[in-house]
């Protein structure tokens, strides 16, 4: 049987072996793989078959992009198929440079245009959070400054043009306001989250790791919400591959003298040259170290 001749499906929700796949007319149903593994995630175009009141996934089909983080141990992805990834961040709590530039590496290797919103300006420490993003304007990543709550409108007419027709993943940790962007944006959020709790079963499991809201009627639009993270392995990543993942390092990697320059000791570093210069900030060159070294690290 041909895989084209199979309903066509949108993985709108994912937990375990089980998927909530939404049909192009907007229904959603639960689903689960052919085979004992899973591998889908949010935002996986499918093909499936109905089986009573549920389905089975048949056929998955090529994938845009995937953005996923990788320790020692295992793989998370977080969503595929994705226009673009937006990190929230905000002063308070100030958010941690290390992660932040973690998701912007993760995404840059998947191709995935990345932007930054900074939430809670109308706060005294959003001058601190601004001041270490100066860095990341310099290299040419958009930084978009919002009051989510203090001024809800003018965030929603801020952030409306820039998602419109596009599917976007929300990255951040707790405390960055994530939940309070998805319910300024999203009409009926919890209806929505409702849904695919109903089509998950309730009992069987009633929350996600990972949510896909549509933002208007038109589902032209959608955010993904993803869970709060405290850890963003990057050993997809090989070390040397690292520096042409960071915009303000691959400037000067033609400038080095040798061609396997680690920019770390030897001779004639041009990315030592620019950080001497100050084209390169001293963040972000302690978070190349750190990254460096623990992508370098022994694997047992």
């Amino acid at each position: 049987m041909s895989f084209e001749a199979l309903d066509q499906g949108l993985v709108v929700a994912a937990h375990g072996r089980h998927v909530v796949v939404e049909t192009p007319d907007g229904e959603r149903v639960l689903c689960h793989p052919r085979g004992k593994k899973s591998e889908l995630v949010v935002g996986d175009r499918v093909r499936w078959l109905p089986a009573g009141d549920e389905g089975v996934v048949e056929h998955l089909e090529a994938r845009r992009n995937l953005l996923f983080r990788q320790d020692e141990w295992r793989t998370k992805s977080f969503a595929a198929n994705l226009d673009a990834v937006l990190v929230l961040v905000a002063g308070e709590p100030m958010f941690s440079e290390s992660q932040l530039t973690r998701a912007l590496i993760a995404a840059g290797q998947a191709g995935i245009p990345c932007w930054i919103g900074l939430n809670k300006t109308d706060l005294p420490a959003a001058a601190g959070a601004r001041a270490r993003l100066e860095p990341y304007r310099r290299m040419g990543v958009e930084v978009v400054e919002l009051a989510l709550k203090a001024a809800p409108d003018a965030a929603r007419a801020t952030l409306a043009p820039r998602l419109d027709g596009r599917t976007t993943l929300v990255l951040g940790p707790s405390g960055m306001g994530k939940s309070t962007l998805i319910n300024l944006l999203v009409p009926q959020a919890a209806a929505q989250v409702g849904e695919i709790s109903k089509a998950l079963k309730a009992g069987r499991h009633t929350t996600t790791t990972t949510s896909w809201y549509w933002l208007d009627d038109t589902r032209r639009g959608a955010l993904i919400d993803s869970p709060g993270f405290q850890e963003f392995g990057l050993r997809q990543i090989a070390p040397t591959e690292l520096a042409t993942l960071m915009p303000d390092f691959a400037a000067a990697l033609g400038e080095c003298r040798f061609h396997n320059c680690s920019h770390r000791h030897e001779p004639g570093c041009g990315v030592r040259a620019a950080l001497a210069r100050g084209e390169i900030a001293p963040t972000r060159y302690r978070i190349y170290e750190e990254l460096f070294d623990e992508l370098s690290a022994k694997r047992w």
